[in-house]
C-alpha cells in the first residue's frame, strides 16, 4: 500500500501567505507610525498574524495526510472547533462587557471613579461597554451559532478548514483592536461605529470570508430545502456588510496614522449614521438572533416549529 505524502492544501498555503504579507505590512506600519495608537495596533496586528501562521502550521502537522473526510460512517463530520472557541469568547466578552457597564454606572453616581485618567473616564468606557456587549458578546454568539446551525440543518461539514477559524479568530482580533482603540481615544465618535479606518478595513476582510464560508456550506448542502433559520442568518450577514461599507467610508490622514475623516459631512453624515444605527439594531440584534431562535427553541422543546409557513411569512 502506497504511503500518502502530506502537503499544504491551497487553503492552508493561501491563508499562510496572506498572514505573512499582513505581518510584514504591520511591522512596516509600526516602524513608520506617526502616532502611538497606530504603532500599538500595528504591533498587535503583527503578533496576531504570526500567531495565525503558527496555528496553520500546527494544524497541518497534526492532521493526517489526505483530505479531511466529509463523512464518517455515513454521518457528517461536523467541524465544531471554531464554534466552541466562539462560545467561550462570547462568555468572556459578555462578562467583561457587563462588568464595564456596572463600573460606568457607578461612575455616574460617584464621579471620582473616573480617576482623572483618560482611559477610565465615562466618555471612553461607555462605548467600550456598549460595543463589548453588542459586538463582542453578541457577535461571537451569532458567528458561532450560525456556523453550527448551517452545518446541522444542511447535514454537511462547514466549508473550508482554515477559513472558519479565520472568521472566528479574525473577528476577535478586530474586537481587541477596536476595544483598545476606545480606551486610547482613537475612534470616529459615531455610535455603534466607533472603530477607526484600519479596524473597519480588517472587519471587512473577515466579514467577506464569513459570507463565503456560509454560502459555500449552503452550496454543498445535503438537504434540498434551506431551513428558515439560514435565511435569517444570511440576511444578517449580507445586510450588516452593506451597512458597514456604507457608513464607514473614511479617508485616513496617513496610512501610517490612526486618524481618519468620514467621507460624508453634516446632515448627510447624520442620515447615513442613523440609517446604519437603526438597521444595525434591526439586523444584528434582531435578524441574527431570530435565526438562532428558529433552530434552538424547537430543539430544546423537542418539537417542530408551530407553523413553518408562518415562519416563512415572518422572514
Amino acid at each position: 500500500m502506497a504511503v500518502q505524502t502530506k502537503s499544504l492544501t491551497l487553503e492552508e498555503g493561501g491563508f499562510a501567505a496572506f498572514l505573512v504579507l499582513l505581518a510584514l505590512v504591520c511591522i512596516l506600519i509600526a516602524a513608520k507610525a506617526v502616532d502611538g495608537v497606530m504603532q500599538f495596533h500595528a504591533a498587535i496586528g503583527a503578533v496576531f498574524s504570526v500567531l495565525g501562521i503558527y496555528l496553520i502550521f500546527r494544524g497541518y502537522s497534526n492532521r493526517p495526510a489526505g483530505p479531511i473526510p466529509q463523512e464518517i460512517d455515513g454521518r457528517p463530520n461536523y467541524q465544531y472547533g471554531p464554534i466552541k472557541f466562539g462560545i467561550l469568547a462570547a462568555v468572556f466578552w459578555g462578562v467583561a462587557g457587563f462588568l464595564i457597564g456596572d463600573y460606568v454606572a457607578f461612575e455616574l453616581a460617584f464621579p471620582a471613579l473616573n480617576l482623572d485618567l483618560p482611559w477610565t473616564n465615562f466618555g471612553r468606557l461607555r462605548p467600550l461597554h456598549t460595543s463589548a456587549v453588542i459586538f463582542a458578546f453578541g457577535g461571537n454568539v451569532l458567528l458561532a451559532t450560525s456556523l453550527y446551525v448551517v452545518q446541522r440543518t444542511n447535514r454537511t461539514r462547514v466549508f473550508g478548514t482554515v477559513a472558519p477559524w479565520f472568521v472566528i479568530l479574525g473577528y476577535n482580533a478586530f474586537i481587541v483592536i477596536a476595544g483598545t482603540g476606545y480606551l486610547l481615544g482613537a475612534t470616529h465618535g459615531k455610535e455603534y461605529a466607533e472603530p477607526e479606518w484600519y479596524s473597519d478595513l480588517w472587519l471587512t476582510v473577515v466579514w467577506v470570508m464569513y459570507l463565503l464560508v456560509y454560502l459555500g456550506t449552503l452550496i454543498k448542502r445535503k438537504e434540498s430545502h434551506i431551513y428558515v433559520a439560514n435565511w435569517f442568518y444570511l440576511s444578517f450577514i449580507v445586510t450588516i456588510a452593506m451597512l458597514h461599507l456604507g457608513n464607514n467610508v473614511s479617508l485616513p490622514v496617513s496610512v501610517f496614522g490612526s486618524k481618519s475623516y468620514i467621507a460624508w459631512s453634516g446632515v448627510q453624515d447624520a442620515m447615513t449614521q442613523w440609517w446604519y444605527g437603526h438597521n444595525a439594531v434591526g439586523f444584528f440584534l434582531t435578524a441574527g438572533f431570530l435565526g438562532l431562535m428558529y433552530y434552538f427553541i424547537p430543539k430544546r422543546a423537542g418539537r417542530p416549529v408551530y407553523s413553518y409557513r408562518l415562519s416563512i411569512v415572518h422572514f
